[in-house]
């Protein structure tokens, strides 16, 4: 499921869970900023495209849905639509092949793409926004996510978001909108659409394949598309279900391949489900996780894993880094006593 597809030709949305979230929104739009708050792995980039496209349709469905078939449906699908401006980070672009006039298709393979969005993308948006709209209906700008405008951006956007050239409508998506400027906030309408069920989610995993959906869905907190993406790199629920023993046990190889913001976040799940049963509660990532375990060096360990994911973007020599922090794991998950000497020696 491409994130960019659109509605298609019956008018239905690329997640069956968004046809119900996108009549919503639409009911509920006034003004002329959206934001929409709304995970990634809920779908929040498909959703803001479908909200959209819906805007710029010709013939839109009872309901203000996109057609899927009209002229300017057809070149949201072709990504042409001229009064249509998609703005993400770099790296977001270049992996969905969504790229501003401004990219480069040749760059230094040593660079690696920016993931946020940088003060000069916005001007380029700013002064899209300027221009007249070419088919008539106005135009409409997607950021996604917002969270990744750096400050400078943000401020940047800020009049315009006020006070937008006439007919220009702007739609924001943010998992976390506490982390946008407040100033930012106050100049959007937020609306907070419906999660997919689990019954929605696990059907729609199922059909691309996925077995034992329930338990990489529950690893990534019900998130479909975060377990699909888990799936794609490699992960199968079997792997996710075994991960607590092989950190028990220092199996720094049963992470061997994963990619870095996957293996972090995988072992923050893990740290937090420990954390949970060490206090008498329940484990919510993983089907089960060792007991026993000691707060302080479950403490110790969540700050090490919180430090790497502050820089999960930094090339780091993946073995290394997942043997490290497995040792790690190893001590905070073993029995309070055994956990203590451990810690001790290191």
């Amino acid at each position: 499921m491409h994130p960019l597809a659109g509605a298609d030709d019956q008018g239905r949305a690329p997640l069956p869970w968004l046809d119900e979230a996108l009549t919503q929104v639409l009911a509920r739009q006034r003004g002329h900023a959206l934001l929409l708050q709304m995970a990634p792995g809920d779908g929040a980039l498909a959703l803001g495209f479908l909200v959209a496209q819906s805007l710029l349709c010709e013939t839109p469905r009872p309901g203000g849905g996109a057609c899927g078939r009209c002229t300017a449906c057809h070149l949201v699908a072709k990504r042409a639509h001229p009064d249509l401006f998609v703005l993400l980070p770099e790296a977001t672009r270049r992996e969905l092949g969504w790229l501003l006039a401004t990219d480069k298709e040749a760059e230094d393979k040593n660079r690696k793409p920016s993931r946020q969005i940088r003060i000069d993308e916005v001007r380029s948006l700013l002064a899209w926004a300027g221009n007249t709209s070419a088919r008539g209906r106005g135009k409409v700008a997607l950021l996604h996510p917002a969270e990744a405008m750096n400050e400078a951006a943000a401020s940047a956007l800020l009049k315009t978001l006020e006070e937008p050239p006439e007919g220009t409508r702007i739609v924001l998506t943010a998992a976390d909108p506490a982390r946008l400027l407040p100033t930012v906030l106050s100049r959007c309408q937020r609306q907070q659409p419906p999660r997919p069920s689990v019954e929605q989610a696990l059907a729609w995993l199922a059909a691309q394949g996925l077995a034992q959906a329930e338990t990489l869905l529950a690893g990534c907190g019900g998130r479909p598309l975060d377990a699909w993406a888990l799936a794609q790199a490699g992960v199968d629920a079997r792997a996710w279900a075994a991960l607590p023993q092989a950190v028990a046990q220092g199996q720094g190889g049963a992470l061997a391949g994963w990619p870095v913001p996957q293996l972090v976040d995988a072992l923050l799940k893990l740290c937090h489900d420990g954390m949970a049963v060490a206090a008498g509660g329940a484990a919510r990532f993983f089907p089960s996780v060792p007991a026993g375990s000691d707060p302080a060096a479950l403490a110790q360990w969540l700050a090490a894993l919180q430090r790497v994911a502050r820089h999960a973007g930094h090339p780091w020599n993946e073995p290394l880094l997942a043997d490290a922090l497995v040792t790690q794991g190893r001590s905070a998950l073993a029995p309070a006593r055994a956990a203590k000497r451990r810690l001790d020696t290191l």
